[in-house]
């Protein structure tokens, strides 16, 4: 039997057990036999090495703020975690590449992107706490899609360990690289299924102008779409951003604050946008507010405001967490946005009119985060029970538009047992095929993504 090196930190007490087990997702038992924490590639290989010897099997955790489930692990598997595999080991000035490993926090590469006067792009509410790889591996979106795209395109290159042991240099950060399949691309998005990215070589680009901030007021969803078209038209946009007024509620209450806008209404599109582009951006307010799309607006004069009014949308998450809210993360073409949000609403409200629902998300992309509250009286296996009943439901809407039943979270635990209302099953056939070559031995992330 393979033994593990000292040299490798590791935890087992019950506190660290259940912290490095689990992640932002409901409902699961937590149980992982052994949490490690490597610090190099080499000591990654080692693991996988003893895993194979010894039957056993990995879940990789990074900063754990997935809503899928991908990092949980409840079958006695050993949870590798990559936080002290955190550093930035070199910068390329002329190719704007940033040499760092999978632990390194979005918010601190983020940051070294400020220092160098330039920009990581990819950013969500979590960024101070999730981490470069498991990003990667989830193809992370969040809330500036719209203008600079997911994860998937800041990543130049990247270092993976498979299910074998062997580490392997994906791409070298070539900008053009045209010798067969990108197994760069293969990776960016398999929830750690295939391999273990020990390090990424991620873009960083130029900073935009100043940016201004739009929070608008609307009575229908279905005008959401037509406010996109509107300010889209001649204005490359940072930001399309939506929240329901039970979001808005959520957030005074948990801020302390009272909203901005004069009245309320149904909904709230929060569009950010470069200062210079100001009277374009009035005119499109008023090209709104004349066709009555909007019933009120307000936009940013300074810095401190800009941050309020990105407040209530950044907090809606964490104001909503003590009602263990049944999340699901949806994606359709951004035509049929408020179609489907009609046709959802009208399914929960006739079929659970119990239930409170909070609806944010993403506009510029067609990402929707549908958040059922769990009434205060109700068993958390109780509503877990009746959230996982309503999904077919939902997951049947998204599949007749031709949307994904996760947009940025992953599949992990919570949504393997859908994967059909996304993929066929010659696709999912596929997957599974090249999951064959990449873990032959099935000791990588088990259970997640697809049953193994």
């Amino acid at each position: 039997m393979k033994k593990l090196s000292e040299n490798i930190r590791k935890k087992d007490d019950s506190e660290s057990l259940l912290k490095w087990g689990s992640d932002w997702t409901n409902g699961y038992r937590i149980d992982p036999s052994l949490i490690v924490f490597p610090e190099e590639n080499s000591q990654v290989s080692e693991l996988v090495y003893y895993a194979i010897s010894n039957k056993l099997s990995l879940v990789p955790s990074g900063g754990r703020t997935g809503l899928s489930g991908g990092a949980v692990a409840s079958n006695k598997e050993i949870v590798v975690s990559f936080d002290r595999m955190n550093k930035i080991l070199d910068y390329s000035e002329e190719d704007r590449i940033v040499k760092c490993q999978s632990g390194l926090t979005t918010g601190e590469l983020q940051a070294f992107a400020v220092s160098q006067n330039l920009l990581y792009p990819v950013d969500f509410a979590s960024s101070g706490t999730s981490q470069i790889g498991g990003n990667i591996a989830t193809n992370a979106g969040g809330m500036k899609v719209i203008r600079y795209g997911s994860t998937r395109n800041w990543v130049a290159g990247m270092k993976v360990v498979t299910g074998k042991g062997e580490e392997i240099d994906l791409n070298y950060g070539l900008v053009k690289n045209a010798t067969g399949f990108d197994l760069r691309h293969l990776m960016i998005g398999s929830e750690g299924t295939l391999g273990l990215i020990c390090e990424a070589e991620m873009l960083l680009t130029s900073r935009p102008p100043k940016q201004k901030v739009i929070l608008m007021s609307l009575d229908h969803a279905s005008n959401l779409t037509k406010i996109l078209r509107v300010f889209s038209k001649d204005i490359n946009l940072s930001a399309f951003e939506f929240f329901s007024d039970l979001c808005l509620t959520m957030v005074e209450k948990k801020l302390d604050i009272q909203s901005p806008m004069h009245q309320r209404s149904a909904f709230y599109a929060l569009v950010e946008f470069d200062e210079d582009k100001i009277d374009k951006v009035t005119d499109c307010f008023e090209n709104c507010l004349e066709n009555q799309l909007i019933t009120d607006a307000i936009i940013s004069n300074n810095e401190t405001q800009f941050k309020k009014i990105w407040a209530l949308r950044e907090n809606i998450s964490e104001s909503i967490s003590s009602f263990k809210p049944y999340k699901n993360d949806l994606s359709v073409k951004i035509s049929d946005i408020p179609e489907f949000l009609e046709e959802v609403d009208i399914y929960i409200s006739e079929g659970f009119p119990e239930f409170e629902v909070c609806w944010y998300g993403h506009i510029g992309d067609g990402n929707l985060h549908l958040n059922i509250l769990k009434p205060s009286s109700m068993p958390i296996e109780e509503f877990i029970k009746h959230g996982d009943s309503m999904s077919p439901k939902i997951f049947s809407v998204v599949k007749n538009k031709m949307g994904s039943i996760s947009a940025e979270h992953g599949v992990g635990l919570l949504k393997r047992e859908y994967l059909g209302y996304s993929r066929s099953e010659d696709e999912i056939e596929y997957m599974k095929s090249i999951k064959e070559i990449f873990d032959p031995h099935q000791i990588l992330n088990p259970g997640k993504l697809f049953k193994s």
